[in-house]
């Protein structure tokens, strides 16, 4: 009863998920309670406004690479060892011919240590972001904007240093911070008894060990920030779907851009309305005969045994309608017959147009029978 009568006392809301306050990140604008149609989520993914995690990118764009080195270590020792000696051995000659030459030799090598690297965190960037929001294309985000290069400094500030969100981008910092300390820590303090050994040890062992000790940190440390990424991930589907929130009117005015003028819309259905009971009342004089209720119902029934499997109905009404049918029908000489639960049957279940259902075959042979027999005309005209 408290909470009814003093909303202002409720507890701030909450995500079990992450522990932290979702109205840091909610909407500013009074009002915007509404979730974004789809129309205003297409419109934000074309301008390049997706929900994108750069934790889950940078995690993969270090992860991916440190795989590579390990698995191409051979490989980039065999070039490095190629670079030493190539310099060594120009740094004892008197005359080194030209600048050209070790310019050209420096982008080789340069090409052939970094590019591979380069190349994987590339790929692992581009992996990252399609698996987080597809194939999105937009030059709106490159786009020169006046407000984006003279800011409002107080705002800017507000935001940045602050606002809920600089507060928890700092917690996310110093925890990534711990965590990676952590990892490291665990690791040199496991190895202590081998990293005193390169005292005595040669060379090459200590190299093997502290290669191997550094490459087991990053990959742990790398597969802690992509853990960690996860939740960061989903809080910014999150965030996004919050700034993306729109007020009732803001609804309102894109459904009437979209679908046009609910008064507009209402005069296009009565017009439509009106030509499709023209177009009906047009074919009642060509009907064989109008079954009737007789006051709430009319249906027009048509009968052409060379070109129908079965009779059709050609026109139907209730109330004013059903009279309009019937009145022409009397100016056109077409028979009337009253047979309340086939009229009523065949309004509610058969639309103009449409063969009448088998199970009604029977009843209506009966009729049109009747009205040949009226007319004068031979039954085979029913069978």
């Amino acid at each position: 009863m408290e909470e009814l009568l003093y909303p202002d006392r409720l507890p701030p809301l909450r995500d079990s998920r992450f522990g932290f306050d979702l109205q840091w990140f909610a909407a500013e604008d009074e009002g915007r309670t509404e979730e974004p149609t789809e129309l205003k989520l297409k419109k934000a993914r074309e301008e390049g406004k997706v929900a994108k995690s750069a934790e889950l990118t940078s995690a993969l764009v270090l992860l991916f690479p440190i795989i590579a080195l390990g698995i191409m270590s051979p490989y980039f020792l065999t070039q490095m060892k190629e670079m030493m000696k190539f310099y060594l051995t120009i740094s004892t000659e008197t005359e080194v011919a030209g600048e050209s030459r070790l310019f050209y030799s420096f982008m080789v090598y340069l090409v052939r240590l970094v590019g591979p690297v380069a190349i994987i965190a590339f790929v692992a960037a581009l992996i990252s972001n399609i698996m987080q929001v597809g194939l999105v294309f937009s030059t709106k985000p490159i786009t020169p904007d006046l407000n984006k290069i003279a800011p409002n400094f107080i705002k800017f500030f507000q935001k940045s240093f602050f606002s809920g969100e600089a507060a928890f981008n700092l917690a996310k910092s110093i925890f990534k911070v711990l965590v990676i300390g952590l990892v490291a820590y665990l690791n040199i303090k496991g190895e202590i008894g081998h990293i005193i050994e390169f005292l005595t040890s040669p060379f090459s062992y200590s190299f093997v060990m502290l290669s191997k000790m550094a490459f087991k940190i990053l990959i742990e440390a790398s597969l802690a920030m992509l853990f960690l990424a996860l939740p960061d991930y989903f809080f910014q589907r999150r965030k996004h779907l919050e700034s993306l929130k729109m007020s009732k009117q803001e609804i309102k005015e894109e459904r009437k851009s979209t679908e046009g003028d609910p008064l507009v819309r209402s005069r296009l259905r009565e017009r439509m309305r009106e030509l499709m009971n023209q177009n009906m009342l047009q074919k009642v004089p060509e009907a064989d005969v109008i079954v009737t209720n007789p006051t709430h119902f009319a249906v027009g029934m048509e009968w052409k045994r060379d070109s129908m499997t079965a009779p059709m109905v050609t026109a139907k009404g209730q109330d004013n309608m059903a009279q309009r049918i019937k009145q022409i029908a009397r100016d056109n000489d077409v028979p009337i017959v009253e047979n309340k639960p086939l009229a009523r049957a065949l309004f509610a279940e058969v639309d103009v147009g449409d063969i009448i259902p088998e199970k009604y075959y029977q009843v209506m042979a009966v009729i049109l029978a009747e009205v040949y027999r009226l007319n004068g005309e031979s039954d085979e005209n029913v069978s």
